[in-house]
């Protein structure tokens, strides 16, 4: 029985082990002690759950350039708990500057390498990239150079308001209850700037955590929520009669912005993610970043018998676009 006065002791998250076929970073680096400094810097802040100093995603209207590696999750949602990868298998994998513990999640960014241009998802963190240096899905790293390359030089854009999959998806997390809330949103496009939470009463702001749950610590309550989504472009969705389901995808019946689905609201069984695998020939296993105890990701095991719930979404006039600030000096 949950103890209403603490939260749920979640198991943490797998490591990653790597798979021959690309050289890791510190051994492309070629200065080991630097590099050595560097990625102990970065765990340490990894572990004290904190993104680096001046942690920003890549600003929009703005081309990057960098390079590009890759590697394959296995069927896994990556760091950002998505319970799978998208259905095309192009996504990325950005260091811990330009993930800022979970701001980049669920953001697109069309990618051009040597042979062309690919679009992918923000779905993971590659805790010794730094900031330029993106980890492909082996799938979209084919699609702009040659797997054998293993590192290739590559520009990249921020995709604003890109076409959506599908309406807003909504996954309370296992071991939540009234009195401990964290809910991971879906199929949003741009990455989310806030998330609000309601049952009766007033509105009550969410924090987002790096692994892109976003949690109250108090609890919102025994539910149906109404759940107030705001992204980076100013658009916002609320969405009512979202049910204290843990571990099942709730999907609502709107979009976040170009209109209204007629798809009803479901109940669906996550698949449970498997460990990510990264090529490299020599480098020790990379580990994903620690969480507290109290609120790192759990296993995707979802309980028996879904069922059908009443979830409506009213969309809003959009906001005005919020710049997301970078580094300076």
């Amino acid at each position: 029985m949950t103890d209403p006065g603490s939260p749920p002791t979640p198991p943490r998250r797998p490591g990653r082990r790597r798979a021959p076929g690309v050289p890791s970073t510190r051994t492309l680096a070629g200065a080991a002690a630097a590099a050595l400094a560097a990625l102990l810097g970065i765990t340490l802040a990894l572990r004290a759950g904190d993104a680096p100093a001046c942690a920003a995603p890549p600003a929009g209207g703005t081309t990057h350039t960098g390079r590009a590696t890759f590697y394959d999750s296995h069927g896994g949602g990556g760091n950002c708990s998505y319970p799978s990868a998208p259905a095309d298998r192009r996504y990325v994998a950005l260091g811990p500057t330009e993930y800022a513990a979970g701001a980049a999640c669920g953001g697109q960014l069309d990618v051009t390498g040597p042979r062309g241009t690919v679009r992918v998802l923000v779905t993971d963190q590659c805790p010794e990239c730094e900031p330029g240096h993106l980890d492909l899905s082996a799938e979209a790293f084919a699609r702009i150079a040659d797997p054998v390359q293993g590192v290739v030089p590559v520009s990249y854009r921020v995709v604003v308001d890109p076409p959506l999959p599908g309406p807003l998806t909504f996954r309370i997390k296992e071991g939540a209850s009234r009195w401990w809330f964290a809910v991971l949103v879906g199929d949003h496009g741009n990455p989310l700037r806030s998330v609000e939470v309601r049952q009766g009463g007033s509105w009550r702001p969410t924090v987002r955590q790096d692994y892109n749950y976003w949690l109250l610590e108090s609890g919102a309550g025994p539910g149906p929520y109404t759940i107030r989504v705001t992204d980076v472009r100013g658009h916002r969705a609320t969405a009512t009669g979202i049910g204290m389901a843990p571990g099942r995808v709730q999907r609502s019946d709107t979009r976040m912005y170009g209109g209204v689905s007629a798809r009803p609201s479901v109940v669906q069984r996550s698949p449970s993610p498997s460990r990510s695998v990264r090529a490299s020939a020599t480098a020790p296993p990379r580990r994903s970043p620690s969480v507290s105890p109290s609120a790192g990701p759990a296993s995707s095991h979802a309980a028996p018998a879904p069922a059908p719930i009443g979830a409506t979404v009213v969309a809003e006039p959009p906001l005005a676009a919020v710049p997301v600030a970078g580094c300076t000096g």
